[in-house]
């Protein structure tokens, strides 16, 4: 297992280098590369099938590239190697959440997953109250609508402590108030040395780079939609 540098940030970049993807039998996109370090914001945009959602996944480790590197602390890293780096934190689409369960426990057990440790009682509130979820802690998630279960994963963002957030259109089912309360949560991230990396076809209100995947999708494929 490679080890990873949890707190010292300053030094602690992620550099990818010419990546470039197969899903289907098809090269969804090619010649991505980029180089973020603390307090850095990287912006996906691009149309529907354009390939956000396939990069976000491949930096987090579920999709393996077809060809490129990818390094953290310059350490190189595979799809393998990164749920062991420690580096990262992850939401998507799917929230990954047992609807049968409270908030709470759902919480809880994610933490015990990721961490081994137990989570405090005044750690869960404390996330719960930033995006207004303290009534709803005990109830079963199966009742949430989709926003409330939105929200319910970005808590995730506050009980771990980890430098590099992969955000896959982090404001959908947000109202403007949460959107806002999220915008200040990714502020303070970078505030103190975090990367953050969102997929997002909404304006998230943050300074940064911009990575245009149209500019990455090979000629041949133009036309077609892949996500």
């Amino acid at each position: 297992m490679q080890e990873y540098p949890e707190n010292n940030l300053t030094d602690a970049r992620l550099v990818a280098e010419n990546l470039s993807c197969k899903r289907g039998g098809r090269l969804v996109f090619e010649g991505v590369s980029f180089s973020v370090g603390a307090g850095d914001f990287l912006h996906l945009k691009g149309a529907n099938g354009s390939g956000k959602t396939t990069l976000i996944r491949l930096l987090a480790g579920f999709i393996s590239a077809r060809s490129g590197t990818l390094s953290y602390a310059g350490e190189s890293i595979g799809s393998e190697d990164i749920p062991d780096t420690g580096a990262f934190i992850y939401s998507g689409h799917q929230h990954g959440l047992k609807p049968v369960l409270t908030l709470r426990k759902n919480m809880i057990a994610y933490y015990q997953l990721m961490t081994g440790c137990v989570l405090e009682e005044s750690q869960l509130m404390e996330a719960a109250k930033a995006f207004g979820l303290q009534a709803l802690i005990d109830h079963p998630v199966r009742f949430f609508s989709s926003g409330q279960t939105h929200r319910c994963s970005l808590l995730r963002f506050l009980l771990l402590d980890r430098p590099i957030w992969l955000m896959d259109e982090p404001t959908v089912g947000l109202d403007s108030a949460n959107r806002e309360l999220l915008c200040l949560m990714m502020k303070k991230h970078l505030k103190n040395g975090g990367i953050i990396i969102a997929a997002s076809h909404d304006p998230v209100g943050i300074d940064g780079q911009t990575l245009e995947m149209a500019n990455c999708v090979p000629k041949v494929q133009e036309e077609e939609v892949w996500l």
